[in-house]
């Protein structure tokens, strides 16, 4: 093979390289379309969330509940700043945030006439 052609199809090889490894880099992390919000030790069940509902149905913005998130394109959970039992670097423990974020939203959508959960059987439901 001719130097030229080597060096042709060695650029062409790099380039799809950086091509996918750029989709991969800026691709948005999707978020699971329904999961279990289950807190370790949590005396009542733990609560089904469907982020389409959230995010698609309700139109909440992603930031609402990923907040401190560095990057919103990649929301991360809420342990990393919420502990389980006691606050930490000024975060609320998990249950309190998931309580004081949930209901109130909750809370101020049924006020408007939207059919959202507002007592804890209604989302903490026994399997």
């Amino acid at each position: 093979m001719k130097k030229r052609t080597k060096m042709f199809i060695g650029l062409a090889v790099a380039a799809i390289f950086m091509v996918v490894m750029l989709q991969g880099a800026f691709a948005q992390k999707k978020a699971p379309e329904s999961m279990m919000l289950k807190l370790e030790g949590g005396k009542l069940p733990p609560v089904p969330f469907s982020h389409p509902v959230h995010t698609e149905k309700a139109k909440t913005d992603c930031v609402v509940c990923h907040h401190k998130d560095k990057d919103p394109k990649q929301p991360g959970g809420c342990m990393p700043c919420h502990d389980l039992k006691e606050a930490k670097n000024g975060a609320v423990p998990i249950k309190e945030a998931y309580h004081k974020n949930c209901i109130t939203c909750h809370k101020e959508a049924s006020a408007k006439g939207v059919n959202a959960p507002t007592k804890c059987n209604d989302c903490h439901k026994k399997q």
